[in-house]
């Protein structure tokens, strides 16, 4: 990403932390980024490019962790699973845009909310990719079409837990784990 652009991608993600996307000024984001605002619509074109370039600017950060997690345990998929659903977990409880997004639509509607629930392309492609990269390297025995799949739910379920959590992180990143080496052990199971 350029400096002009990822400066724009941080000023949008400090204006929504403040205030929720529907607040977000593509002018009052020029102005933070010190870019004109012509500059903010030739780099996204318009708000919802803005929009999809924060969010594929987190999901990328987000699956950066995933992948150190899952690399820091190797083959363990216990360990590995637990790590990475871990992270994954905290680091979308910490994360301010994440709390902005989920607070504004809990209190209406927020421009973002589609990128975790009903847009979520872009997250469950990039994140079911590192864990199938990870297992392929680890579990190179599986069945692709049962690792896709084992690798698909997982994240479809973390990412559930993020947008409506019921548990502690802890707790929820052990019960998932357990799910994932079920999954990603019956992938690898013989036939």
């Amino acid at each position: 990403m350029g400096e002009a652009r990822n400066a724009i991608v941080e000023a949008a993600r400090a204006q929504a932390v403040a205030g929720g996307w529907d607040g977000v000024r593509m002018g009052v984001v020029a102005a933070a980024a010190r870019v004109s605002r012509q500059t903010v619509y030739n780099e996204f074109g318009t708000k919802a490019g803005l929009a999809e370039a924060l969010a594929r600017h987190e999901v990328d950060r987000f699956v950066g962790e995933v992948r150190a997690a899952l690399d820091e345990h190797g083959p363990d998929v216990r360990a590995a699973a637990y790590a990475a659903i871990r992270r994954t977990l905290a680091s979308a409880a910490d994360n301010p845009l994440v709390k902005a997004i989920l607070t504004s639509a809990r209190g209406g509607s927020d421009e973002l909310l589609p990128y975790l629930t009903t847009r979520a392309d872009l997250v469950l492609a990039e994140s079911t990719a590192a864990l199938r990269e990870w297992a392929g390297r680890h579990l190179p025995a599986a069945d692709p079409t049962a690792l896709a799949f084992a690798a698909d739910s997982i994240v479809r379920l973390v990412v559930s837990h993020i947008v409506l959590p019921q548990a502690p992180v802890d707790e929820t990143a052990d019960r998932l784990a357990d799910l994932a080496v079920h999954l990603f052990l019956a992938a690898a199971a013989p036939r």
